[in-house]
């Protein structure tokens, strides 16, 4: 399962997945850099400057863009446990690079996601 927020984290994809794994089990898998390899190969998060970490909790990652121009973005992972004893797996991911905070606001009122042409 997962879905997009809107509203009050517009500038960020926000992703959700109900996973059968426990949160304990979830949270070795994205804070464990052998782990994340293995669960995510090859990805840009695989070797991930970690910018924030509350254990077992939360555990946010700073990316850049292997190609021009270099965007840095942040992903941010949190786990919390559901009522069937699986984990809700909350994924955001927002732009983090400075240089976006001086584009003016798109024509169409989408935010960095679509710009009019």
């Amino acid at each position: 399962m997962s879905k997009i927020a809107t509203g009050e984290q517009a500038e960020k994809l926000v992703l959700e997945y109900a996973l059968d794994a426990s949160p304990e089990k979830v949270w070795r898998a994205i804070s464990i850099p052998a782990f994340r390899e293995r669960w995510l190969p090859g990805a840009e998060l695989a070797d991930a400057e970690p910018v924030s970490t509350t254990a077992g909790e939360e555990a946010s990652y700073r990316i850049r863009e292997p190609e021009p121009p270099f965007l840095e973005s942040i992903v941010t992972f949190q786990v919390r446990s559901d009522t069937a004893g699986g984990t809700i797996l909350r994924v955001v991911h927002g732009l983090a690079d400075k240089r976006l905070a001086s584009r003016p606001p798109a024509a169409n009122s989408n935010t960095w996601l679509m710009r009019a042409a």
